[in-house]
């Protein structure tokens, strides 16, 4: 599929661009070549293929939610480091 520059003309106008000349030709080039790659695509035959979202299988992995025990000395070394603390207790920002 070629565009004619009436074609980039329009498009420009949608998304509000002002283009010279020189830049117009440019993206009408452009974008020429890029819907003949895809009217390239379109030929592949797909028939035999199921609908996917990923081309490998995705799933959530989860783990429990559970507190996992550290040492006395990472725990103090953390909140030594933390910026905003308390006592022992660790300040942080609202969430909400």
């Amino acid at each position: 599929m070629s565009l004619t520059p009436a074609d980039i003309s329009g498009i420009a106008k949608l998304a509000r661009l002002e283009l010279s000349e020189d830049e117009a030709e440019t993206f009408r080039h452009q974008l020429s070549s890029i819907l003949k790659f895809v009217d390239k695509l379109a030929e592949v035959k797909t028939d035999d293929v199921e609908p996917m979202s990923h081309v490998v299988p995705v799933h959530n992995v989860w783990r429990t939610d559970e507190a996992e025990p550290c040492s006395p000395a990472t725990r103090d070394a953390v909140v030594k480091a933390f910026p905003d603390k308390e006592g022992e207790l660790l300040k942080v920002k609202s969430v909400f």
